[in-house]
């Protein structure tokens, strides 16, 4: 845990700031202002009581591929975000322990993409449509405020487009490496006049590290801004995704891990395990500074997102029980929604205070059917039909929210957010599923929290948050593992959580430091019962808590060399004992008389899976400017992650270390860069990511070991 000789560290660093300034004050370098929008209003980082981290551009693409959300997220304490080398599933994402149970996308985390939500009503994210060659920063909010932004919001993570400079461009990107690694990116900018652009494409395919794990993947995004007067602009944006083939090479037990980690797991060969999806969406954003004091903002977007899984259900189990919903998932989404919110700038008895009030409504229509995997003896195609549902889920809620500074050293913020989530079914397919069934949750969450400025260079903050998680479709989707229990899982409550952090903030022109610490405490946590034969169950588990401390360092150093340092201590347990169940058959228990022998009991004080107690990252880049030289060493480390709720197994922790560097050159018109990067220096085994709770005891998913990747761009831009 974070203890009194880590604060004697910090005190060092910022002892170390004086002893830098003289050397680093003799280049131009200094670390600039993080200038965020977590209170919707854009400003400084430091003066709120809250965790907050910025990726800047340049962390995000130099020397990276540009494909994943885990290569810049690193970068940010109190987040885990690992690549599965699995590209049918998204990454394993978490916030202080939020979302690392998910079985499916990202749960637990709010997402944003220029404003527009990557977070669906229930609470379900994607951020595959995440643009990371046209990003300018990604802004990483965790703590109590992450709950003004609704359902499901154990953090906040936004991107956003970078804007076009002055003149026009047009760039290309080839990038290649192991696995047959391919991406290739072409990007246009310009600039003139009340018109501002940006336009991405990219394409992206590998072979995969493990054996059937090829995938293809398209992405697209664009923004149009426009100045429409002085006052106001309006924002257009459109992205699209599609992955016509992506293999999923499923997990592995711990004799095959030890066997041959490369290798496929059960099944996935001979039901030819994949995924396809797509998705467009396309948002309008409105910004109009009414007056002197009062800002207006309004979002309207929409879109449409299809996706078809082939899972590795044994025939048999799908022609023993006749009420499963077979062994194809085939999903059609169609969502739209609307933020408006109001900001009130003005000072009150010579005092500053800002208020914002807004309403935002989401709405979800889902069509979801069931196939059996197989016709006759040929596996792997798409049979009857076994499911055909249609869902709807939408949310409207009203928040509020006031920053006042009543003198120049204090700080104080307060919101409330309510929120309403409704979920409704109507089945197509009568006698196999139960009829129409729905459901509704509601919540009132305020938050509070105090900046004290104690000096120039440092300031103190404590903050209180109360959080609201519902159901999601894919948590309600199942009540058992075989279909005997079909219907909604609507026994399900939302959970509920208090939320405390303290934290202080330092630096100044050379060194930048934030150290917090948190406690969280979470009651009927949502959890997984079973996750056998590709159906997850979900349960309510009581009392869980989290508590432990995050600590960010920036550094510039003299030579041209900069440092960047991540390090999380999160203890997250059970408070109170429950049932988990293994094997199959698994489902919903009922609520009196014995349980059968496969639930066994998961003991108060057991840790919650895909957690790891430690983790740190440290990266030093050095820039020698004559040369339009770059590199970075960096290194990564995370304690073992148990990978179901009893804890009965465990993925070592790990440490692995990074390296590129590359060269830029710039003229007049053009601007090159070649850069090489080797991951795994070391060539270490270790697992990346687990399934969590799954029945079959199929956990782990291998990381590769010493991988190479070569990147050129270049650029002609025009004024």
């Amino acid at each position: 845990m974070m203890n009194m000789r880590d604060l004697a560290g910090l005190s060092v660093c910022l002892a170390c700031a004086a002893a830098w300034h003289s050397a680093a004050a003799e280049t131009s370098l200094v670390l600039s202002p993080i200038v965020v929008t977590a209170t919707r209003v854009a400003e400084s980082s430091a003066d709120l009581p809250t965790s907050i981290d910025v990726v800047d551009q340049a962390t995000i693409r130099t020397g990276q591929l540009q494909v994943n959300l885990s290569e810049s997220l690193m970068t940010v304490p109190g987040v885990s975000a690992q690549n599965r080398q699995n590209y049918a599933q998204d990454l394993q994402l978490s916030v202080r322990g939020f979302g690392a149970r998910s079985s499916f996308g990202v749960r637990g985390v709010r997402l944003y993409s220029d404003g527009i939500p990557g977070t669906m009503p229930d609470g379900q994210g994607q951020f595959s449509q995440f643009d990371l060659g046209s990003a300018d920063r990604i802004e990483v909010l965790r703590g109590p405020f992450s709950a003004l932004y609704g359902n499901s919001s154990g953090g906040v993570i936004a991107i956003f487009t970078e804007d076009a400079k002055p003149g026009y461009s047009i760039a290309g990107t080839t990038e290649y490496g192991t696995f047959d690694t391919q991406r290739y990116a072409l990007k246009t900018t310009g600039a003139e006049g009340m018109a501002n652009y940006v336009v991405d494409a990219s394409h992206f395919q590998t072979d995969g590290y493990r054996y059937h794990s090829e995938a293809e993947r398209n992405n697209f995004n664009a923004k149009l801004r426009l100045d429409l007067n002085e006052a106001s602009t309006l924002t257009l944006i459109g992205n699209a995704i599609q992955t016509p083939f992506v293999q999923d090479p499923l997990g592995l037990t711990r004799a095959q891990l030890a066997a041959n980690p490369e290798q496929a797991g059960v099944g996935a060969i001979p039901y030819n395990t994949r995924k396809d999806l797509a998705q467009e969406q396309a948002g309008v954003v409105y910004d109009d500074k009414l007056t002197g004091n009062d800002d207006f903002t309004s979002t309207v977007y929409t879109g449409h997102r299809t996706t078809t899984q082939f899972q590795a259900i044994p025939q048999a189990t799908q022609q023993n029980a006749p009420l499963y919903p077979g062994g194809v998932i085939d999903l059609s989404r169609n969502f739209w929604g609307i933020d408006a919110h109001l900001t009130d700038q003005r000072s009150i008895a010579g005092t500053p205070l800002q208020i914002t009030g807004g309403l935002s409504y989401d709405d979800l229509e889902e069509a979801r059917r069931g196939f059996l995997n197989y016709i006759g003896s040929q596996l792997g195609v798409e049979g009857a039909v076994r499911r055909n549902e249609a869902n709807h889920v939408y949310d409207f809620d009203q928040y509020l929210q006031a920053q006042w500074d009543p003198q120049a050293r204090w700080r104080l913020i307060a919101g409330v957010r309510n929120s309403a989530v409704e979920v409704s079914s109507h089945n197509h397919l009568p006698g196999i599923l139960e009829p129409d069934s729905g459901v509704h949750y509601s919540a009132v969450d305020p938050v509070g929290g105090v900046t004290f400025r104690a000096t120039s260079a440092i300031d103190v903050y404590a903050s209180y948050g109360k959080g609201f998680e519902t159901p999601t479709l894919n948590d309600l989707a199942y009540r058992s593992t075989d279909g005997s229990l079909p219907g909604l899982n609507l026994a399900l409550k939302p959970a509920h959580s208090d939320n405390y952090e303290v934290g202080i903030k330092a630096g100044g022109e050379y060194l930048r430091a934030t150290l917090a610490g948190f406690y969280i405490k979470t009651e009927d946590e949502l959890a997984v019962l079973a996750n056998s034969n590709g159906r997850t169950v979900d349960q309510n588990i009581g009392e869980t808590t989290r508590h432990g401390a995050e600590l960010g360092v920036d550094a510039l150093l003299p030579g041209g060399f900069s440092a960047r340092v991540a390090y999380t201590y999160i203890r997250a347990i059970v408070a109170q004992a429950y049932y988990t169940c293994v094997g199959t058959p698994c489902k919903q228990p009922a609520t009196a008389g014995p349980l059968p022998a496969n639930y066994l009991p998961v003991a108060a004080g057991s840790y919650l899976p895909a957690v790891p107690m430690n983790a740190l990252y440290a990266g030093v880049t050095w820039k020698y400017a004559p040369w339009g030289f770059s590199s970075t060493l960096e290194a990564q480390s995370r304690a073992r992650i148990y990978t179901d709720d009893r804890d009965s197994d465990a993925a070592a922790g790990y440490w692995v270390a990074n390296v590129r560097a590359g060269f830029e050159q710039e003229s007049a018109h053009w601007r090159f860069s070649e850069f090489a990067s080797l991951d795994n220096l070391a060539n270490r085994d270790y697992v990346g990511s687990v399934i969590v709770n799954e029945s079959n005891s199929r956990f782990f998913e291998a990381a590769p070991g010493r991988t190479a990747y070569i990147m050129f761009n270049a650029a002609l831009r025009t004024e």
